[in-house]
């Protein structure tokens, strides 16, 4: 059995919970300047859990922002995800963005056009 992962967020860094029972949640910044060193863990542990995923994953992506540096391991975990669908599992992706931040919302469009899945598009205040 896989163990859940939580990391409180920092100034630099964003609140994550991966949870084996197919809850996966990453909340707040994302502009840590080796993000390698932060994700490749997280990449992990979803690559580990993507060998026998729930019947359903629902993953939140709430950023309020997240540099170039992390949107790449962003899209990594995305796209190892999606992955499961494959295997006839459900993957339910939220994004999160607040309301009039047009670059959040157009990266998570972006993001399900190139991984042709869909996204549903979430407005806060």
């Amino acid at each position: 059995m896989m163990d859940s992962v939580v990391i409180e967020s920092s100034k630099k860094t964003p609140k994550v919970l991966l949870d084996p029972d197919g809850k996966i949640h990453i909340s707040g910044r994302s502009i840590h300047e080796d993000p390698a060193k932060f994700y490749n863990p997280l990449l992990l542990w979803i690559f580990d859990y993507c060998k026998d995923p729930g019947k359903t994953t629902t993953v939140d992506i709430e950023l309020e922002y997240f540099n170039s540096g992390s949107a790449k391991f962003i899209l990594n975990i995305l796209q190892a995800l999606v992955g499961i669908t494959k295997k006839g599992n459900k993957l339910v992706v939220n994004w999160h963005y607040e309301e009039g931040d047009d670059d959040i919302l157009e990266r998570g469009e972006y993001y399900a056009s190139i991984l042709n899945t869909n996204f549903n598009f979430i407005e806060y205040q």
